[in-house]
């Protein structure tokens, strides 16, 4: 009885580790949590320990060469492909990634933001966006290469 308990134990342990083995890093497609249709592609990338993302390419029919109009400075009228919408999370004990600037270039808005993958499939990103005590999530979902 107690080796059946033992390897109970062990394949438990083995099942949970694999879907913590899985990365926020890598490409994401966006879903527009207003109309659920994809919008973009967005890298996600570790630099000196911290994550950042970078539109990587628009899906949204007849939004492909979209412009950041209502943007300031340098980035006010330019494509929103290559722009860095993501900078500087920090991962917490808990397996999120919480920071200061998630830039939506629609709105050219910047907000506070926690990301985590969903722990029931590792092939959803939770990304939450705070404005005060305000907060919207979206479910962005993995992109093969």
């Amino acid at each position: 009885m107690i080796i059946y308990k033992f390897l109970l134990i062990i394949i438990i342990l083995l099942f949970s580790n694999i879907g913590q083995s899985q990365s926020i890093f890598g490409k994401w497609e966006t879903i527009d949590d207003r109309t659920g249709n994809p919008k973009g592609i967005i890298n996600i990338y570790e630099k000196d320990g911290l994550m950042y993302g970078e539109i990587s390419k628009i899906v949204e029919p007849g939004k492909e060469n979209l412009l950041c109009v209502k943007c300031d400075g340098d980035l006010k009228n330019k494509s929103v492909v290559g722009i860095t919408i993501i900078k500087a999370g920090k991962k917490n004990k808990d397996d999120e990634w919480k920071g200061k600037f998630l830039f939506d270039p629609e709105q050219a808005m910047t907000f506070r933001f926690k990301i985590w993958l969903n722990p029931d499939n590792s092939n959803e990103l939770k990304v939450r966006g705070y404005l005060a005590f305000l907060y919207r999530t979206q479910t962005w979902i993995r992109v093969d290469g």
